[in-house]
C-alpha cells in the first residue's frame, strides 16, 4: 500500500494550576523531541500560538510520512510506560488536549516557498497560518467542493501578498468518524507581513462561487488564526523554561534527559543526547543564555575524557558580562562510550558529528567551535570542511597532522590498558588506573600537582580516563592515526585562533607554525604560561580571557 501523508494537528489549553514553565518545559524540552526523533515518522513539528483571541491558545503541528505509523507500536508507546515519563502524566492531566489525524488531500506552494523546518531559516523566518474547519451537509457533494477550492479558491488566494502555501486535509482515514464528522481542513500559511485582509483576499473570499458553496454546501465552519511560535527539533534546546523562577528540575534516567532551574552560578541547564544519522547517541550539555538564537558556542573534547573537563572555564567564561550573550553547548565524542557506531572512526567523521549537533539545535551557524586535542583538531576540520556553518575556530594542542609514531604510540598504550584488565561495575573493560596515571602525569605540567585544587583537578580527569569505555578508546583513537590538514589550511577562510599550554613539550613551536601556515596568516596564536595539554583544566581564568577576546574582536 502506497504511504499516505498526513498531519497529526493537536491543540492544548492548560489549566491555571499548570506553571507557564512546567507546560514549555515538557512540551518543548520532552515531549516534542521525542517524536522528532522519529524522523522516518514525523518530518517536521512546529508550535504555533493563536493570535485570534480564541481558546485553546496552543496549537502543535506535525506532518507525517505515512499516516498507518500512528497506529503501530513505534508511536503509540510514547504515550505508556516506560516512555511515557511521570512528569508528562501529571502535566497533561492540567490540559486540555485536543489531537486529531488528517489525510493529506492536496498541496500548492509559491514559487519562493520554504520548508520552516530547514535549519537555515531558523530565526529567519516566522510563519502565519490560517486554519479552516468545515463539514459537508451532504457528504455526497465532496467532489462540488474540491472543484471550488482546487479551481478557483486556492488559486485567488496565491495572489495575496505574502501567501506561501495552501493545504487541504481531511479526517484521517484511521479515524472511525462517520461521513457527516468528518471534517475537510484547509491550513493556508502567510508571511508575517501580508495582504490578509487586502483587496486580493476580500477577493478571494467574496466570490459568487464561494457563496453558492457556502450558503448549500458547507455545514459547520471554524477559522482560526495563528503564529509560529516555536520549532522543535530531535534535541532539546528550550532554556527560557527552566529560567523561570517557578520550574522545577526534571530528569529522566530511561529518557537520559535533565533540565536544571537557574542556580547559584545563575546558568539554567539542559543535559540530553542527539542521535547521529547512523545511530550513535552524543550525550551533551546546553547552557548560557535563554535567547533560543543567541550565538552557539560548541566544545570538543580530547580522547580519554568527559565534557566536565570544560567546567571551571566556562564558569569563569561566563561570569564576564560580555559573554553572557553566548549559548555554550559541549559533548561526549564517539570513543568515551562503547558505541562508536560501525563506521571508521576519522577527523571528518568527528567534524560531521559537529553539524548534526548544530542541526539537531537547530543553529544555522556555530559562533565558535573550540576544542582541545583531538577535539582541537575536530575543531579545526569543522572549520575547513563546512566553512558556511562555522564563524571562527579555537584549536588547542593539537597538529595540523597525525605525527608518524602515533599508531604505535597509542597501541602501547592500548596494551597497558588490556593488560590491566579493568572493568566498571557494569562488567564493561575500561581504561583502567594505570593508563590514566601515565595519562594525566604527560598532560598536567608537574607544578600543578603541587597546588592542592589543581592536583584536585587532576585527579578528577584521572577518574574521567580511568573510567572510559576501553572498546570506545581503542575505537575512537584511531582518527589520531592518519590526517593532514595543511593544504586546506593554505587557502582557509574561517577566523581562526590556535592557543596551547606553555609546558605541552613541543606543541607551542608546532602550533605556532600552524598558526602561520593557516590562511592569509592573520589567525590568532597565544600560549598559556603554567598549562600543558588541557589549559582550560589548568588555567581555566586565563583560558577564559584568551577566548574572550578573541571572540569580542570578531
Amino acid at each position: 500500500m502506497a504511504p499516505q501523508p498526513g498531519i497529526l494537528y493537536v491543540t492544548m489549553a492548560p489549566q491555571p494550576s499548570l506553571t507557564p514553565a512546567q507546560f514549555h518545559d515538557w512540551y518543548q524540552n520532552e515531549h516534542a523531541p521525542g517524536r522528532l526523533r522519529l524522523p522516518y515518522i514525523f518530518i517536521n513539528g512546529f508550535r504555533y500560538k493563536a493570535t485570534d483571541g480564541e481558546s485553546p491558545e496552543w496549537m502543535a503541528i506535525y506532518d507525517v510520512t505515512d499516516m498507518e505509523y500512528l497506529t503501530k507500536d513505534v508511536y503509540t508507546s510514547l504515550r505508556k510506560e516506560p516512555k511515557q515519563s511521570q512528569r508528562e502524566k501529571d502535566t497533561m492531566k492540567q490540559i486540555k488536549v485536543g489531537r486529531k489525524f488528517y489525510d493529506l488531500v492536496s498541496s500548492k506552494e509559491s514559487r519562493d516557498f520554504k520548508n520552516l523546518e530547514d535549519v537555515k531559516y531558523e530565526g529567519v523566518e516566522s510563519n502565519v497560518m490560517i486554519a479552516v474547519f468545515v463539514t459537508l451537509k451532504d457528504p455526497s457533494k465532496k467532489d462540488e467542493v474540491d472543484k471550488w477550492y482546487e479551481e478557483e479558491h486556492i488559486s485567488m488566494l496565491s495572489r495575496v501578498p505574502g501567501w506561501r502555501r495552501s493545504r487541504r486535509f481531511i479526517t484521517s482515514h484511521l479515524e472511525p468518524l462517520s461521513p457527516e464528522e468528518t471534517e475537510y481542513v484547509s491550513l493556508h500559511e502567510y508571511a508575517p507581513d501580508n495582504g490578509l485582509g487586502g483587496e486580493e483576499f476580500k477577493s478571494a473570499t467574496s466570490t459568487p462561487w464561494r457563496t453558492e458553496v457556502f450558503d448549500k454546501l458547507i455545514g459547520n465552519k471554524k477559522r482560526r488564526a495563528y503564529s509560529l511560535y516555536y520549532t522543535f527539533g530531535p534535541a532539546p534546546r528550550d532554556l527560557a523554561s527552566p529560567s523561570d523562577p517557578s520550574a522545577v528540575p526534571y530528569h529522566s534516567d530511561f529518557h537520559r534527559t535533565a533540565t536544571y532551574p537557574v542556580k547559584d552560578n545563575g546558568r539554567a541547564a539542559i543535559e540530553s543526547y542527539i542521535m547521529t544519522p547512523d545511530g550513535v547517541a552524543l550525550p551533551y550539555r546546553l547552557e548560557g543564555s535563554i535567547d533560543v538564537q543567541a550565538p552557539l558556542i560548541v566544545l570538543c573534547n580530547s580522547i580519554l575524557v568527559d565534557y566536565g573537563i570544560w567546567d571551571a572555564f566556562i564558569d569563569s567564561f561566563s561570569s564576564k558580562e560580555e559573554n553572557k550573550k553566548f549559548r555554550i553547548v559541549r559533548y561526549n565524542a564517539r570513543g568515551r562510550y562503547s558505541d562508536c557506531g560501525d563506521a571508521a572512526v576519522t577527523v571528518d567523521l568527528l567534524a560531521q558529528d559537529i553539524i548534526t549537533i548544530l542541526d539537531a539545535l537547530r543553529v544555522p551557524k556555530a559562533a565558535a567551535v573550540i576544542g582541545v586535542s583531538l577535539g582541537g583538531a575536530t575543531a579545526l576540520n569543522t572549520a575547513l570542511q563546512f566553512p558556511d556553518r562555522v564563524s571562527s575556530f579555537i584549536a588547542c594542542d593539537t597538529n595540523s597532522l597525525a605525527p608518524p609514531g602515533n599508531p604505535k604510540a597509542w597501541g602501547e598504550r592500548i596494551d597497558m590498558a588490556e593488560k590491566q584488565g579493568s572493568t566498571a561495575s557494569s562488567g564493561e573493560p575500561v581504561v583502567g588506573d594505570e593508563l590514566a596515571e601515565f595519562t594525566v602525569r604527560r598532560w598536567f605540567v608537574k607544578e600543578s600537582y603541587d597546588d592542592p585544587p589543581l592536583a584536585k583537578e587532576a585527579e578528577r580527569v584521572k577518574s574521567m580516563v580511568a573510567n572510559n569505555s576501553l572498546k570506545g578508546f581503542k575505537t575512537g583513537v584511531k582518527a589520531l592515526y592518519k590526517y593532514d590538514f595543511r593544504d586546506e589550511m593554505k587557502n582557509a577562510k574561517v577566523r581562526g585562533a590556535f592557543v596551547v599550554g606553555g609546558g605541552d613539550g613541543v606543541l607551542p613551536k608546532t602550533m605556532k607554525d600552524m598558526k602561520d601556515g593557516y590562511g592569509d596568516g592573520s589567525a590568532v596564536f597565544e600560549i598559556i604560561d603554567g598549562a600543558g595539554h588541557l589549559p582550560m583544566v589548568e588555567k581555566p581564568q586565563e583560558f577564559a580571557e584568551v577566548v574572550t577576546k578573541f571572540l569580542g574582536s570578531a
